[in-house]
């Protein structure tokens, strides 16, 4: 069975794989552009990248309601805990595990990460997700950096870039950082969820398609692709 990526809207997404469903950042609640309701999502697994609401967003009540075991750094599991989350694994950047539903590889991201509560949620990161069908680099919300060649170097298939700027990388960065990546597919998120962030997909689709040799993948928020 082919591995199902859905755009959930902002930063989040849905990955169907070998009858486990993971979620990355799951911003639901308050998020403008998202496709499905917090409470209409189920879960095995919800991989969080960095302490900002708009990421963190609604993991406490997934992860309450579904029992999905909860993937983050160090600081962030703490925090989950005094929430009343149990089932977790702390993990942090540079060291990979292997969970039943694939390897998970925390990379390094250049952002903040402040807890919605004003907590400590360490450092930002980038997640590296090694399933079966190939793996997928979610890169969460950063700036463009050159070790992103290195994370490429680990054999990237899909990779899901933020476009938005302003937070994030900009189009122009994020193109540079599909030559740097050289994945097979990319994906642009965290883009027109408010007007501070509106771009272009598809002329950035453009750009991708005529400087790099990745295949761009422009998703509306609700739609799919696979692996």
């Amino acid at each position: 069975m082919a591995t199902k990526i859905t755009w959930l809207g902002h930063s989040s997404f849905q990955i169907e794989t070998n009858g486990k469903t993971i979620l990355l950042d799951p911003f639901l609640t308050g998020n403008p552009s998202a496709s499905v309701s917090a409470d209409a999502v189920e879960a095995d697994a919800i991989i969080v990248s960095h302490g900002h609401g708009d990421h963190v967003g609604d993991t406490v009540e997934i992860a309450k309601r579904t029992k999905a075991l909860v993937v983050a750094n160090f600081e962030i599991i703490e925090w989950m805990g005094k929430q009343g989350i149990e089932n977790v694994h702390p993990q942090h950047i540079g060291g990979s595990y292997q969970h039943e539903f694939g390897t998970v590889k925390l990379t390094i991201a250049h952002h903040g990460s402040m807890l919605p509560d004003g907590s400590n949620g360490g450092s930002p990161c980038g997640i590296l997700l090694k399933l079966d069908e190939g793996t997928i680099y979610f890169a969460a919300d950063t700036g463009l950096f050159y070790d992103m060649k290195l994370i490429g170097e680990e054999g990237v298939d899909l990779a899901i870039l933020p476009i938005g700027d302003n937070f994030t990388m900009g189009p122009e960065d994020a193109v540079r950082a599909t030559k740097l990546i050289e994945p097979k597919r990319v994906i642009p998120m965290h883009y027109n969820t408010w007007p501070l962030i509106e771009q272009d997909a598809a002329a950035w689709a453009h750009q991708v398609r005529s400087q790099t040799t990745a295949e761009p993948v422009v998703l509306e928020p609700g739609s799919s692709c696979e692996l």
